[in-house]
């Protein structure tokens, strides 16, 4: 039994999409963060972070939080979607790490200071955008060259979608980085990853861009 503690953002559909991809069943245990639910003690003990997601492997004895432990958990639990072979293994854990350590934290900053409170800081504005923008740029080269993050289709794909699914909260215009626009209608034609990324409720279809914006 796989029990999935989670929100609708996106780091919480991370791990929904590879469960999803996975195929194997899990149980999701809603955490509304708009109304402070990851404080409740019984999450704490789950998470001591009070962040979503968490997930209780109660085959394998364990309970993790965060996002990219938990995928790498899976993935090597499962045997899919993290290679074992130590180059392609490397390369696959760079590309996870260059999500959680910067394209994930920087937009979330973006969302914060541009979508949500917009004139609250024109700096702090200006200076995520700008970091956003060029991360963008990183995620488009190397998709210039790569069909996928890591070569094949794997984690490190899984938990850079659903950040750059919130494009428009963060202005961002995928035509502006056409190879990642390739990548992104790719995965957002997986039945995986459109079921995943409604967990842990439904909340319409993934954002796609729309060609004929001005």
């Amino acid at each position: 039994m796989l029990e999935l503690y989670t929100w609708g953002t996106p780091n919480g559909r991370k791990v929904s999409i590879l469960l999803e991809e996975l195929g194997h069943p899990y149980e999701v245990i809603a955490v509304n963060i708009g109304q402070d639910e990851q404080f409740d003690p019984a999450f704490l003990a789950i998470a001591p972070n009070n962040k979503i997601p968490a997930l209780v492997d109660h085959d394998a004895g364990v309970s993790l939080f965060e996002s990219g432990a938990i995928m790498v958990h899976l993935a090597e639990r499962f045997g899919r979607f993290l290679p074992t072979a130590a180059g392609p293994r490397a390369e696959t854990m760079q590309w996870l790490m260059w999500q959680m350590g910067g394209f994930g934290p920087i937009l979330g900053q973006v969302h914060h200071f541009v979508h949500k409170n917009p004139g609250l800081s024109d700096a702090a504005a200006e200076r995520f955008s700008t970091e956003a923008r060029r991360l963008y740029g990183v995620l488009d080269r190397r998709l210039g060259t790569s069909e996928f993050l890591a070569g094949d289709y794997s984690i490190a794909d899984m938990a850079t979608f659903p950040w750059a699914a919130r494009h428009d909260w963060q202005k961002i215009d995928l035509r502006a980085y056409p190879n990642v626009l390739r990548w992104y209608r790719a995965l957002a034609a997986r039945g995986a990853v459109q079921r995943g990324y409604q967990v842990p409720r439904d909340v319409g279809p993934i954002p796609m861009p729309d060609r004929d914006r001005p």
